[in-house]
């Protein structure tokens, strides 16, 4: 089943849904049979559609930290901790995409981390240049530069007109969490 060329897919903007986006791709690649890989920077472990989906026996999660918080939380030596740790966790999980032979690899809000400046964005380049042919990749977050947009196949862009937040409404479990 393993494809010739696999894309690279974009998610991002201001707008709700950029990993509910990429989730729903991950749902229907796994229902096609694809093995798929997922690794959620900046989220801890408790994320709604990963209770759902790790029910998935082709999906597979890879752990990430039991408690995170905003980069703007942070202080600048959690911020270096930060970096060291998101960059020895992409390591691990682009060798496991590509040893385990995945067919469909997911690093939700990596996006997010470089314009943090918790991530290298040159990392994710270099390694996007020299991926498996086969691996379809899915980013997203907010504000992609434009060495990264030129190396993706699809890039969409979601706008927030209207978000419940603006008011002061948290968000809430199962919709937005």
């Amino acid at each position: 089943m393993e494809r010739e060329t696999g894309c690279v897919h974009i998610y991002c903007g201001d707008g709700k849904g950029k990993t509910t986006c990429g989730m729903g791709l991950c749902v229907r690649a796994a229902g096609y049979g694809y093995r798929v890989l997922i690794y959620q920077f900046m989220k801890d472990n408790t994320t709604s559609e990963r209770s759902a989906m790790e029910k998935i026996p082709e999906i597979t999660f890879v752990p990430g930290l039991k408690q995170e918080k905003f980069s703007f939380q942070m202080t600048e030596q959690e911020k270096r901790e930060r970096k060291q740790f998101y960059e020895e966790k992409f390591l691990e999980v682009t060798r496991k995409a590509e040893q385990e032979k995945y067919d469909v690899l997911f690093l939700d809000e990596i996006i997010y981390t470089i314009r943090a400046g918790l991530f290298d964005e040159e990392v994710l380049l270099w390694w996007l240049g020299e991926k498996p042919e086969h691996l379809e990749v899915i980013l997203t977050g907010q504000d992609p530069g434009e060495k990264l947009i030129a190396c993706a196949d699809y890039v969409s862009e979601l706008k927030k007109v209207k978000h419940p937040f603006d008011r002061g409404l948290a968000a809430r479990g199962g919709i937005e969490r």
